[in-house]
């Protein structure tokens, strides 16, 4: 049986409603999911939220709820967009479940029975917006701490430290031996050497804990009750906690093994330091081999005229809204096609409603209604097998799309695929099915266009699911195609001699633009 395919997207912050960006993310990685199980390839999807933290436990304070309170509101928010857009996950964390704090606390313990904690006292200045301690690096060139940190505060006080800085020199190695191997730490290349940049300036150890005094919304440390764990060892955890890691001595590790390592799918924002620096040193003192790392694919960020979403700026686009509106299709496509995985993209509904019109509504939609609609009238939806001039392109699209999403750039895989409807498209001009049908010494050419219409639509339907899938099943039943979609079933001319074709329905309704 082959490997499991694992992949984990950075889970939520539930301190606020979900918004562009984590819908981004999240149909991302379903793409990227939906393909491996298309190449038969069992897979393991994990998402979720993660749940503690200072900033949830001040806003529930400011509503009169408990935090548990607080959280499973927002969570709710984010389950149900994730079932609205289609999200195939396997396994959902949420770092408030009992066997994810068991787990953290088994980490927690381990770690401090081994000498990787240290207990200090120390003051220093703290950023409350990011909720962690600050260093001179921080401060701007008037001496000051940015606006990016919200307010700041100097605060002395005792906690643990996780020795990060000894872990250094191995990051750096590990960085270097897997950028030349065919497995990279880093997806796009060009953040890895991002990462390098900052571990070359690391210095200093890692704050792990709060004091209860000022947060008691967290997991408490199993070695001091008088202190819980910080996010660093509670949310990054959850990656290995739901995928069966149980750091206890001589535990059974078979099925936590089955599934690591994992493809991380994370934004640029957390690759330096937790995903980047924190996550690795972490896994290497428990033990993990430099082989047991996993790959992190770090996309970018949606921006609105070049800048960045954000509550303060009153510029977040709130996707629930979006696919209540536009339709989950349409909003899956445009977050797909219209930006590169791993740069950054500029937000626009007009390019939405125009991507949607123009590749779904008038290319692909048209092309499916014309052809049912033609062999219908023209032979009463049966199909004759022929030959197609069309075969060997469409196969080799084919074969693009499928290295696109190996490569994980859906956007190039969709523009694989509106390759072939375009040429279809344009094979129907060229070949006037309307005008073969009014001779019948063209009706073995006539026969040739339908089949390979038809044929070049079962494929693109397959090429499809990743991205919409709901509709690349609705195309599948309008062929009357009812074999399981794989990639293995974009081979050309699996539609056998006499296969009758359903009825057509439109899938596609246009965006009608507002002048």
């Amino acid at each position: 049986m082959a490997r499991t395919f694992s992949i984990t997207t950075a889970i939520d912050y539930t301190n606020g409603a979900p918004h562009i960006g984590h819908a981004y993310e999240k149909v991302l990685t379903d793409a990227i999911a939906r393909h491996r199980r298309l190449r038969g390839q069992p897979v393991f999807f994990l998402t979720g939220v993660d749940q503690h933290g200072q900033k949830v436990q001040q806003s529930a304070q400011k509503l009169g709820l408990e935090p548990k309170a607080f959280v499973d509101g927002i969570t709710a928010q984010f389950l149900a967009l994730w079932s609205k857009l289609g999200i195939s996950h396997d396994a959902w964390a949420a770092t408030t479940e009992p066997v994810h704090i068991r787990c953290v606390q088994g980490m927690l313990q381990r770690l401090w029975d081994s000498g990787h904690f240290y207990k200090d006292k120390r003051g220093g200045h703290y950023s409350v917006r990011q909720e962690q301690f600050l260093t001179e690096k921080e401060r701007g060139p008037d001496g000051e701490f940015g606006p990016e940190w919200g307010e700041v505060v100097y605060i002395e006080e005792e906690n643990y430290y996780f020795k990060l800085a000894e872990h250094r020199d191995w990051l750096l190695g590990l960085i270097d031996s897997r950028s030349k191997s065919a497995h990279p730490l880093v997806i796009p290349e060009f953040r890895a050497a991002e990462l390098r940049n900052a571990v070359e300036k690391l210095s200093g150890d890692l704050c792990i804990s709060r004091p209860k005094s000022r947060l008691t919304w967290g997991i408490e440390m199993p070695f001091d009750p008088g202190f819980v764990t910080y996010v660093w060892f509670d949310a990054l955890s959850n990656y290995i906690s739901f995928a069966g890691y149980d750091p206890s001595p001589g535990a059974d590790l078979s099925t936590f093994q089955s599934l690591w390592p994992a493809v991380h799918v994370i934004g640029k924002d957390i690759l330096v330091p937790p995903h980047g620096i924190y996550w690795l040193a972490m896994l290497r003192a428990l033990g993990f081999a430099d082989n047991e790392m996993p790959t992190l694919l770090v996309h970018g960020w949606w921006n609105i005229a070049g800048a960045k979403m954000s509550k303060s700026l009153g510029n977040i686009v709130d996707p629930a809204a979006l696919a209540e509106k536009y339709g989950p299709a349409a909003l899956r496509w445009y977050l797909l096609a219209d930006i590169a995985t791993g740069r950054d993209a500029d937000f626009s509904i007009e390019r939405l409603e125009q991507r949607y019109n123009a590749e779904l509504a008038n290319n692909i939609g048209n092309l499916l209604n014309r052809t049912l609609n033609m062999t219908r009238r023209y032979r009463g939806g049966t199909l004759k097998k022929c030959g197609s001039p069309l075969a060997g392109f469409v196969s080799e699209k084919a074969k693009a799309w499928d290295a696109a999403m190996e490569s994980y750039q859906p956007h190039a895989a969709i523009e694989a695929a509106m390759e072939i409807a375009v040429r279809c498209n344009a094979h129907v001009e060229e070949t006037a099915p309307w005008k073969l049908a009014k001779d019948e010494a063209q009706a073995a050419q006539l026969d040739g266009v339908l089949y390979t219409l038809s044929e070049s639509l079962r494929i693109l339907s397959i090429l499809l699911e990743p991205f919409i899938p709901e509709q690349a099943a609705a195309m599948r039943a309008q062929l009357n195609w009812t074999a399981e979609p794989s990639t293995a079933a974009t081979e050309w001319g699996l539609l056998p001699d006499g296969h009758q074709l359903s009825e057509p329905v439109p899938l596609f309704p246009r965006i009608e633009l507002q002048p």
